[in-house]
């Protein structure tokens, strides 16, 4: 976990003490690492700032239902049911607002896992994966988090996730004694962009079901899917799931809405037990009353979410996209094509000196020296060194300007000290 945490804290942390800023701060630290979508601010700030959003009444400046304002958890369930395409309306009862899925998830295994027990263990699926979930899963207890699924696929989808491959996974934990709770599931995934079929959600669903594990699953970037070729497939899209009792949907503003800022995630459970234990927990995670009222006044304005807002965030996240995968074509860096998030998984091990980890960290460490953030592969326990996950959504100049630090100092690898 420390390594984890301190690889992506440390970059983080430079970045916010020497920011980058054409105007003020030229020379500061450019961040294409960390997940933000910063192509949208005029589009938000326009509507932000509209007179319905201007509105404060006494309920909002006091202690609210820590599950969420009634008002709000209505219309997350109404806007859960049209994105999500559910075959029936979902209930607003199943619904619980917290500040942030990070904080979601932490709330989800306390409540999930046993802390008396010995090897309470979360089950991750395959590798790379989203590290920041070790944060979470130590913030009220320590929980063991394992991750057993290898990257074995085919060259189209080399980290393909498979049933074999979890129950082979599933077999050698219990010969081990390991106690697994629960199959944690990204779709679209971070940092690989995969987006599951229909069919595999189905057969991760029945696969938990069969060895009673609990499925969360993490649709955060469920609406920033760009391609239209490309079609994203809701857990809640699905005509009956296998076993909802032990299925819970989190999803949030940070990335979808742009606004990883407000710190507004929620998780949708048909267990009534489940999301009784998160109200206990809510007065350490709730959200603000009149981030609610904003909230609430968002997700029912569907005229300007899908007239304006969300095919326009389309449209840019497809071109930084576009911008960023010809550069990598230029310099002959293989990738991994995908079509959500805001992310590509870059292999830049033909910069390594030599094929470690240590020669991994070296090249981030020089990247950061030079004043552009990356995310290196081991961050997200990549079994092979050399993977970058570089994010794309910031403006175009922004991009041209890390791009061309990285590749100069990239460029030196072979001849001399790249971080001279």
């Amino acid at each position: 976990m420390r390594l984890h945490q301190g690889i992506l804290q440390e970059g983080y942390n430079q970045y916010h003490a020497n920011k980058h800023d054409e105007h003020s701060n030229p020379h500061g630290i450019i961040n294409l690492g960390t997940s933000e979508n910063k192509l949208c601010f005029d589009l938000l700030q326009k509507r932000l700032m509209r007179p319905d959003m201007l509105h404060i009444e006494p309920a909002f400046l006091q202690y609210p239902d820590w599950k969420g304002h009634s008002f709000l958890r209505e219309e997350v369930s109404k806007f859960l049911s049209d994105y999500c395409r559910s075959p029936k309306p979902l209930k607003p009862e199943n619904v619980v607002v917290m500040n942030g899925c990070g904080s979601l998830f932490s709330a989800l295994a306390a409540t999930l896992c046993d802390p008396e027990a010995k090897f309470t263990i979360f089950h991750n699926v395959t590798l790379p994966y989203y590290s920041e979930f070790h944060v979470a899963l130590q913030l009220y207890f320590y929980l063991y988090f394992i991750v057993l699924v290898q990257p074995t696929g085919s060259d189209v989808r080399p980290f393909q996730l498979t049933v074999e491959k979890l129950e082979n996974s599933l077999k050698e934990a219990k010969k081990e004694g390991l106690n697994i709770k629960a199959l944690i599931l990204l779709n679209p995934h971070n940092p690989l962009g995969e987006v599951y079929s229909s069919e595999e959600l189905i057969s991760f669903l029945q696969f938990a079901k069969m060895h009673k594990l609990h499925v969360i699953v993490d649709e955060i970037y469920m609406l920033s899917v760009f391609n239209e070729a490309d079609t994203f497939r809701s857990v809640l899209s699905l005509d009956g799931l296998p076993d909802p009792q032990r299925t819970h949907v989190m999803w949030g503003v940070s990335k979808d809405f742009a606004m990883a800022g407000m710190r507004v995630g929620m998780v949708y459970s048909e267990n009534r037990d489940l999301v009784q234990a998160l109200d206990q927990l809510g007065c350490f995670h709730g959200v603000p009353g009149p981030t609610q009222y904003l909230m609430a006044q968002l997700l029912r304005d569907r005229d300007w979410l899908n007239s304006e807002f969300l095919p326009e965030n389309r449209h840019r996240l497809r071109e930084a996209h576009s911008f960023m995968i010809e550069e990598l074509k230029k310099l002959d860096i293989p990738f991994l094509h995908r079509s959500a998030g805001f992310f590509i998984w870059a292999d830049l091990s033909k910069y390594l000196k030599e094929k470690t980890f240590a020669e991994e960290l070296s090249l981030w460490r020089c990247f950061l020296k030079h004043k552009v953030l990356l995310s290196c592969g081991q961050a997200f326990s990549c079994v092979s060194p050399g993977w970058f996950r570089i994010i794309f959504t910031d403006r175009l100049h922004k991009l041209q300007l890390g791009l061309t630090i990285t590749l100069i100092h990239i460029s030196k690898q072979h001849s001399s000290d790249p971080c001279n």
